[in-house]
């Protein structure tokens, strides 16, 4: 069953709305700091799902509920030998997101606190709008531990290498400006208002065609590590312009810009 307002309860380790085009999946342990347990894991991974299979939505954004965006682990859960696992699916990685791909567009939307798991969301994400006060960083090699969610593989393919070494062996955090500078962060949002600058960045991203942005997506990750003299790359490309060339869409974009009129989009 769909996860709705009205079936909605404050119990919920997530929340799901739809605004439009747009999912929006709401970590929903506040008084935790929405620190991930198998519960928070089970309940975004599944609203990821559903958000993916519906073909009315474009986006989506994942943010916080309260004053954190993610705390990490849930250390509690942890200390009781349980799992943070999403059940049924250990696949789809850490709070049921970082390994876990879906071909539509995903934001963080960076309200609050976000050190260690919850940049290691950030990094999952495709985009990234970060409150001014927030802060990034991967503090684990300060508790003995290692950023394993992710984020020592992610964070030197988003910014430079000395810089993600830095970042990671002293376990000091940036601020959201920093992370803006460096290319982590694609909007600094005023205090309160990160929901919303995602929720804008989303709009306009929705509002083009949807097979050209899924496969632009898709290209991007699968050749991010590639040389542009590879034949597979150039495969990959021919295969994802034989999907968007051939499409309704593909038809409809021109045309709607000759006869000077939105173009209305139908994913096919």
């Amino acid at each position: 069953m769909a996860i709705t307002p009205e079936h909605q309860t404050s119990e919920a380790a997530a929340l799901y709305e739809v605004r439009g085009q747009v999912a929006i999946i709401t970590l929903n342990r506040p008084r935790a700091l929405n620190a991930v347990n198998a519960a928070l894991s089970t309940a975004v991974g599944t609203l990821l799902e559903q958000a993916e299979a519906d073909a009315d939505v474009r986006v989506v954004v994942i943010t916080g509920s309260g004053r954190a965006f993610c705390a990490g682990a849930d250390l509690k859960a942890l200390s009781a030998g349980e799992s943070t696992d999403a059940d049924g699916h250990p696949e789809w990685g850490f709070a049921g997101y970082v390994q876990h791909w879906i071909s539509k567009p995903t934001i963080a939307a960076v309200n609050g606190f976000a050190l260690g798991g919850g940049t290691e969301l950030v990094l999952a994400s495709d985009l990234a709008v970060v409150d001014e006060n927030a802060q990034l960083g991967l503090p684990e090699v300060k508790r003995g531990l290692f950023a394993a969610a992710g984020g020592v593989i992610r964070l030197q393919q988003q910014v430079p290498r000395k810089v993600a070494l830095e970042i990671a062996l002293t376990g000091e955090p940036i601020t959201a400006a920093q992370g803006k500078e460096l290319g982590l962060v694609n909007r600094v949002a005023t205090a309160g208002t990160a929901l919303d600058i995602a929720l804008e960045l989303a709009e306009q991203i929705a509002a083009n065609a949807p097979l050209s942005v899924r496969e632009s997506k898709s290209m991007i990750h699968r050749t991010a590590t590639a040389s542009d003299w590879e034949p597979d790359v150039w495969a990959a490309n021919a295969a994802a312009m034989k999907v968007v060339f051939t499409s309704a869409d593909a038809q409809e974009g021109p045309l709607a810009f000759a006869q000077k009129r939105p173009a209305v989009w139908t994913g096919r």
